[in-house]
């Protein structure tokens, strides 16, 4: 009795478990693949709510964490910061999306997108203020892509961001359009060829190195 007692419970749990699951995917699903659509600030700030809440309900699930970090970053870009400037605004969201990204970080160790927000986080600090926070941010940046590349040297998005900088870097620094072209179709390459662990994994980019290869022609 006391076994059949025992295995009703287990069952129950992983019945419940797998139900869970099933509503944390569906969750997630919709807004993961919008992300490569959205175009708006707003529309990335209303992305990283929603995955926060998502994680906030989870609590064990690094991939809203992660995406929630993400959209942040790419709200702060929309805003304006690759122009320079903005600090009130940018600064702000940086550092929500390294907050967010250290409770993924807490539940997924040594993966390579999460060093690629990384390195995002950085850039988007650098870029309020490049002339003055360079030598900061700059290094950091650097480190980190350098992270996410040995930690998994197939993830596309680790050459769609060194294309990124090698597009918006000035010549006479270091940048190249013909470099940032090359990096850009590697990238391309690794996104035929990636698969990710499920649908709600990271695969964003492939429309921004789209994007990129288009203004280069």
């Amino acid at each position: 009795m006391k076994k059949i007692f025992t295995s009703v419970v287990l069952s129950i749990l992983v019945l419940g478990a797998s139900a869970q699951s099933e509503k944390y995917v569906k969750a997630m699903q919709p807004i993961v693949s919008s992300l490569d659509s959205l175009q708006t600030a707003d529309a990335w700030t209303d992305a990283a709510n929603s995955f926060q809440r998502i994680g906030d309900a989870e609590k064990t699930q690094w991939l809203p964490y992660y995406y929630a970090a993400l959209s942040n970053v790419m709200s702060g870009y929309m805003q304006g910061a690759v122009g320079g400037g903005n600090g009130d605004k940018i600064d702000p969201l940086a550092s929500k999306a390294e907050e967010l990204l250290n409770k993924a970080e807490a539940l997924n160790k040594d993966n390579s997108d999460i060093y690629c927000v990384k390195k995002m986080i950085a850039t988007l600090r650098m870029m309020v203020d490049p002339m003055n926070r360079y030598m900061t941010y700059g290094p950091m940046a650097a480190e980190a892509l350098q992270k996410a590349k040995s930690l998994n040297p197939e993830n596309p998005r680790v050459y769609l961001l060194e294309g990124q900088d090698k597009f918006y870097t000035p010549e006479q620094f270091g940048g190249s359009k013909t470099e940032a072209k090359a990096l850009f179709e590697q990238s391309i390459k690794k996104y035929d060829t990636y698969k990710p662990e499920s649908d709600i994994h990271p695969q964003w980019g492939k429309s921004q190195v789209l994007y990129f290869l288009n203004q280069i022609k």
